[in-house]
């Protein structure tokens, strides 16, 4: 039987996993991270702050340069890291890029009674990709909104989206339920009572409503609201495993303050190894063709013992 939850009873999580996995991510340092890398996962490090968002930048404009008329093209993109979005615009504006066959997918948004929230709510991410990119992008080279998909309840015209247009690379970051958007392990019951879904089962999952682990529902109140977790909402939709599949490439990124220094190390063990289990849904991208993680050196901190 599977050990249960430190954190959420519950719930699957990744503390439900073997202790020898744990100890084994626990031991991986700076100076040997690359050598997890195989065939269909890369791994970059990048020493300062400024390279590695100028490169999580760059990759919006490689994917949009690739869009054409006959065959439009984008990025599904996050919120978390944000960093990268105001040196999206300032890019744009620079190169005189315009983005008419180019296409943006929202990764996910938080729902209040039964509904996606408006784009004026202070946490919502849509609001936040317009303020912080879009909207500082010069007028004559925006894109047409009709080529900006934001998921909803109602998911299937955003789901249908990317079987009509070509999405290059799906971009993240890591949370510490080990997410990619909003896909966190699901609550211990029914059928998952004994075990979590299997890898198979779990990737079936396309976009939909979700409620949140209890991990996550913290982190955003760290990241996002200096902890005020009664002002997150405690469901959200976000786009699937179906969808990430059908993305040409997934590339996360790991500043180091959204997850912890044991988490960045234990989903690149497990993709490096396939280790692929729904408890750390992260770990699932081992199945996926093309993955790349992105750390920053002085973010990727050590598993040492350290009292504060």
């Amino acid at each position: 039987m599977r050990a249960i939850s430190k954190v959420a009873p519950g719930w699957w999580d990744y503390t439900t996993l073997d202790r020898e996995i744990l100890d084994d991510a626990a031991k991986i340092n700076i100076d040997n991270l690359q050598s997890f890398a195989r065939d269909g996962f890369k791994i970059n490090i990048y020493d300062t702050v400024q390279e590695l968002y100028c490169a999580e930048a760059l990759e919006y404009i490689t994917a949009w340069q690739q869009a054409t008329e006959e065959r439009p093209a984008g990025i599904c993109g996050p919120i978390g890291p944000t960093e990268q979005l105001p040196l999206v615009a300032q890019m744009v504006n620079a190169m005189n890029l315009k983005l008419e066959h180019c296409h943006f997918w929202g990764m996910d948004e938080w729902i209040i009674d039964g509904k996606e929230v408006a784009i004026d709510f202070p946490l919502g991410f849509a609001k936040a990709d317009m303020d912080l990119c879009f909207n500082q992008i010069r007028p004559e080279l925006r894109m047409p909104m009709a080529n900006m998909h934001f998921p909803g309840v109602d998911a299937s015209a955003y789901s249908d989206s990317y079987d009509q247009f070509r999405c290059v690379l799906m971009q993240g970051g890591q949370g510490e339920t080990k997410h990619w958007a909003f896909n966190d392990p699901l609550k211990r019951e029914g059928k998952y009572r004994d075990n979590p879904p299997t890898p198979a089962e779990y990737r079936q999952l396309g976009t939909r409503v979700v409620e949140l682990h209890p991990m996550t529902l913290i982190q955003n109140a760290r990241t996002s609201g200096g902890g005020t977790v009664q002002n997150v909402p405690g469901q959200a939709v976000t786009v699937g495993p179906r969808e990430t599949w059908k993305a040409e490439k997934v590339s996360i990124w790991h500043p180091g303050h959204h997850d912890n220094p044991f988490g960045m190390r234990l989903t690149t063990l497990m993709i490096s190894k396939g280790l692929a289990d729904a408890a750390v849904p992260m770990s699932l991208l081992a199945e996926h063709p093309n993955v790349q993680f992105n750390f920053l050196r002085s973010g990727f901190g050590v598993c040492d013992v350290e009292m504060h």
